[in-house]
């Protein structure tokens, strides 16, 4: 393919993450967005109006951040006639978004963009009663003051003023994510112990990274924050231990210590083709070859976020791949027991022929090409954010010659899962 519609990645800026109603408490999703924005036109001195398009999103989202992306843009130093898309896919957004700016670059409509996504829990979406917002709506239509009252005081009752905040339940099932992967982990036998084991690893990886430097160029600061404030460096397996199960009391094996915690952050990428970067001077850390989203019918009973599966499955059949193709593998890790399961399905060969289609199991992974700087257990997982940030990870990692092809995999909510597939420059 010609170095013009060959997409790369240039590099990525994200905030340091925060646990939810710390450090980030006062800001929105548009702040956060911008900072990212700003941070990446600062690093790579960006000229105005030079970037094409950005598409960016958030899941926990105002009304009023319903033209978020292109609102952020504006604010930016990007320049008001940069393009601007708003798209979301849950906790996929990110990754979801720059594989629609690199299939743009590769259709030759643009030649440079920015994928990126926000989050804070801290800033929530509470929404008035379906009741009062009628009330609110037959109220601003009313013309006479008489009228007015009228609207306000008819059959009006005190319930009416119940607010209603984002419920974490899956509006289909009515159970939290937390609980369907309790599901998944009762349904693969993913032990309490190997759940802690794999998220204390996390964190042993994360901290190695933070000690080696790893992230000084992918972390812009923003309200004094310069750390993931949810790492514990000295986390031990007696203190995993000792926390009690969370979504199923009696007999669970999640708990805190082995879920991601709520959490605000944001990220973006700079993906161009290979002829701009290298005309603008810009270094190619990685190509963003191909990608894939797939759903699961978790309505029915499979597994919410075994969805990455199906994706994976695709992406390799029409690639042609297979997982031994693949030296670094960066899963998203919404809890330990969700990659466990996802790795146990590869592996299954009654899964993969009857579920994915293959003639025999994808094969095991080893765990050693995993997440091998830590993950969202230790990072925490503002949602829209963290497709960014894997991205930018992964990208770093193959540019350093610590692989040579990566595959990307994040679940989301409402059993999707959103898959890519990197490679290391020539």
């Amino acid at each position: 393919m010609s170095e013009h519609l060959t997409p790369v990645i240039v590099g990525s800026q994200r905030t340091a993450f925060a646990r939810a109603f710390g450090a980030y408490a006062g800001a929105g999703n548009l702040a956060l967005l911008t900072h990212v924005l700003n941070a990446l036109v600062d690093r790579y001195a960006l000229s105005p109006n030079s970037v094409d398009l950005v598409v960016a999103g958030a899941v926990s989202s105002h009304a009023r951040d319903w033209n978020l992306a292109r609102e952020a843009t504006v604010r930016s130093k990007l320049g008001r006639e940069v393009s601007a898309i708003t798209s979301t896919i849950a906790c996929g957004t990110s990754l979801s978004n720059a594989l629609i700016i690199a299939d743009k670059i590769r259709s030759g409509e643009i030649d440079v963009g920015i994928a990126a996504g926000a989050d804070t829990i801290s800033d929530s979406p509470i929404a008035v009663s379906p009741k009062l917002n009628q009330r609110l709506i037959k109220l601003s239509r009313a013309k006479t003051p008489l009228d007015k009252l009228k609207v306000a005081s008819k059959g009006f009752s005190l319930a009416e003023l119940a607010p209603n905040p984002m419920t974490p339940g899956e509006p289909m099932t009515g159970l939290s994510m937390g609980e369907h992967a309790q599901l998944m982990a009762n349904e693969w036998s993913i032990s309490r112990g190997a759940q802690d084991a794999w998220a204390m690893g996390s964190h042993q990886k994360a901290s190695a990274a933070f000690a080696d430097g790893f992230h000084d160029d992918l972390i812009a600061p923003f309200n004094h924050l310069h750390r993931d404030d949810n790492l514990r460096e000295q986390l031990s397996a007696d203190d995993m231990a000792r926390l009690k199960p969370v979504f199923d009391r009696k007999k669970g094996t999640l708990t805190a210590a082995n879920s991601t915690p709520l959490t605000d952050g944001a990220g973006a990428v700079l993906i161009a083709s290979e002829a701009w970067a290298k005309a603008q001077g810009l270094p190619v850390l990685a190509y963003l070859r191909s990608g894939q989203v797939a759903s699961m019918d978790y309505v029915s009973g499979e597994g919410l976020l075994i969805a990455p599966t199906l994706a994976i499955a695709k992406q390799l059949r029409r690639a042609n791949y297979s997982l031994a193709d693949f030296d670094l593998f960066e899963i998203h890790e919404a809890f330990a027991a969700q990659v466990l399961c996802t790795l146990r399905a590869l592996a299954n060969t009654d899964y993969c022929t009857e579920k994915l289609g293959h003639e025999a199991a994808l094969g095991e992974i080893p765990h050693d090409k995993i997440n091998p700087t830590g993950s969202s257990l230790a990072y925490g997982h503002p949602f829209a954010a963290t497709g960014a940030r894997l991205l930018g990870s992964a990208a770093k990692q193959l540019s350093m010659g610590r692989a040579k092809r990566a595959l990307l995999s994040v679940c989301t909510a409402a059993g999707q899962g959103v898959v890519a597939v990197l490679e290391a420059p020539n």
